[in-house]
C-alpha cells in the first residue's frame, strides 16, 4: 500500500510540476566519477539532455568485491525558481551482490524526485527522495563548481543496496 502511494505521489509531482517546465538552471550532460565510503565503493553516472526538461541517465556502481548496481532510465527536471530545480527519474537497477549476502541477482524498479540549490555563485545543494523495491533511497549533499565544466561534490547516500554511505565525486560537464 505504501509502495503504491509513493508511486502516485511522485507520478502526481510529476505531473503538476510539468506545465511549469522551461530551461533548467543546472546542467544535465554530465559524467562523475565518484567513490563512496562505509562500505567502499566506486562508481560512475552518465546523463545526458534529450530537451530541455528531459534526459537519460545511467550509473554503475561496485563495491568490487565481484558485485555491481548498474541502472539506467530517463529523468525529467525543470526550474522551481531562479535558483532552484526540481529533478525525478524512473531508474531499471540490474544487481549483483555479493557472495557474502548470497551472490543473487536482482532487477528492480527505482522511483526518485529531488531538488538542486544554488546558495552562491560557485555553490549548490541538492537532495533527493525515492524508493528501490522496499527500499528507500535517499542522498543529499554539496557541489563545489570550480568551473563551467568541472565540480566537486560531497553527500551522503543510501541507494537502497548498500546502506548509507559517504560520498565523494568530481563531475565534468559538457
Amino acid at each position: 500500500m505504501l509502495k503504491q502511494a509513493l508511486s502516485l505521489t511522485i507520478t502526481g509531482l510529476a505531473f503538476i510540476f510539468a506545465p511549469l517546465a522551461q530551461a533548467a538552471n543546472f546542467n544535465y550532460n554530465y559524467l562523475e566519477v565518484r567513490v563512496g565510503g562505509g562500505p567502499e565503493s566506486v562508481g560512475s553516472e552518465l546523463s545526458m539532455n534529450v530537451t530541455d526538461n528531459f534526459h537519460v541517465l545511467g550509473h554503475i556502481d561496485t563495491q568490487m568485491e565481484d558485485d555491481w548496481d548498474i541502472a539506467g532510465g530517463i529523468g525529467f527536471n525543470g526550474p522551481l525558481t531562479q535558483f532552484a530545480d526540481a529533478f525525478g527519474a524512473i531508474l531499471l537497477h540490474q544487481i549483483k551482490r555479493t557472495d557474502d549476502q548470497g551472490g543473487d541477482s536482482d532487477t528492480l524498479v527505482e522511483l526518485n524526485i529531488g531538488g538542486r540549490l544554488w546558495i552562491g555563485e560557485q555553490l549548490e545543494v541538492y537532495g533527493k527522495l525515492g524508493k528501490l523495491d522496499d527500499h528507500s533511497v535517499i542522498g543529499f549533499g554539496a557541489r563545489f563548481h570550480s568551473s563551467d565544466q568541472l565540480s566537486l561534490n560531497m553527500g551522503f547516500e543510501n541507494n537502497g543496496i548498500w546502506g548509507p554511505r559517504t560520498i565523494l565525486g568530481v563531475r565534468y560537464e559538457y
